[in-house]
């Protein structure tokens, strides 16, 4: 999809452009033309045609800046970032981070429109339909080892809701291990990778999946209850650098206090925006399935579930778990 970007800032002020005038700005033919709009109807833009006018965008295009968000930064924020890049098509963004980890800052971030290889939890793909939702990785290097970033994932859902509050998104709770969620469907995702040594200096490759504005193609696609911004704010969603920038803020702060403390220190607002406690939960465990009532999360960020023999502590990254 070469010149799919180029034909989207043709088609960005939602004016009709015909097929001839796309052809002739573009430098390519009115055959090649169709075929980027198929591939990008294919792929959840939605692109209306109309009659024998042309095409027109049935959303205005929200695109990503690298300059308008770090422009929407606060000093601080500027100060701790390392890289910030918005790319149009990646395989993955936490892939693109973790190749190149060594050359880049603490606090680099890397964007993408769409991912081809996008990544999920339990090695699910993750579907990247491209301009519309937000899709992004964050690299920080933590000076002690794996089992010191017990807890991350929460964490990070804690910065993630924070940074959705701050750009007045209300109504959102977190899932273990690292979902967000919204009337028990999917809002956002969160996935770590960790790299370097086990017992420590490491580092943590954090992605996370944030849907703004789902097509109802991606939508069936996905095959579980998804929710998006769109949805949650009437139909009028925080415009996406301002949202990327307060994510920045949010992310930047949480991993520094993090770095120093651990998850115990957002323990008790993690309980705030708890969507399995209190609920009666049916999980799938390695070592057998069972059934229980979400007790919350213990200081490392393990959830608690209490059964008919007491409480048992979970914190597999293998586990599965459903409202009963």
């Amino acid at each position: 999809m070469k010149s799919a970007p180029a034909l989207l800032g043709l088609l960005s002020d939602r004016r009709t452009v015909s097929g001839t005038e796309l052809a002739g700005r573009l430098g390519i033919s009115r055959a090649a033309v169709w075929k980027q709009i198929k591939v990008l109807r294919a792929a959840g833009v939605a692109i209306d045609t109309c009659a024998s006018r042309g095409y027109r965008l049935a959303r205005a295009l929200d695109s990503l800046d690298a300059s308008a968000i770090r422009n929407a930064l606060s000093t601080a924020a500027r100060k701790r970032l390392g890289a910030l890049e918005t790319h149009w098509k990646l395989d993955s963004t936490s892939s693109e981070l973790s190749r190149r980890a060594v050359d880049l800052r603490d606090f680099s971030f890397i964007f993408a429109e769409m991912q081809t290889a996008g990544r999920g939890r339990r090695g699910r793909d993750w579907l990247s339909p491209p301009a519309g939702n937000l899709y992004f990785s964050c690299l920080k290097r933590f000076e002690h080892g794996y089992a010191a970033l017990s807890g991350l994932s929460l964490a990070v859902g804690v910065a993630v809701l924070r940074a959705l509050q701050d750009s007045d998104v209300h109504g959102v709770k977190l899932k273990w291990p690292n979902d967000l969620v919204a009337e028990n469907a999917k809002l956002a995702g969160i996935l770590i990778e960790l790299g370097g040594e086990f017992l420590g200096p490491c580092q943590a490759v954090i992605g996370v999946g944030l849907n703004v504005r789902l097509s109802s193609s991606s939508r069936m696609a996905i095959g579980q209850p998804v929710t998006d911004l769109d949805a949650l704010c009437a139909g009028m969603p925080p415009k996406r650098n301002a949202l990327a920038a307060a994510l920045i803020e949010r992310l930047c702060k949480t991993l520094e206090i993090f770095a120093e403390r651990g998850f115990e220190t957002f323990t008790d607002e993690y309980a705030q925006y708890d969507a399995l406690s209190g609920r009666a939960l049916h999980v799938h465990d390695p070592r057998g399935a069972f059934d229980g009532t979400g007790a919350g999360v213990d200081a490392r960020g393990a959830l608690r579930v209490r059964t008919a023999d007491g409480v048992r502590t979970l914190d597999s990254a293998e586990i599965s778990i459903r409202p009963a």
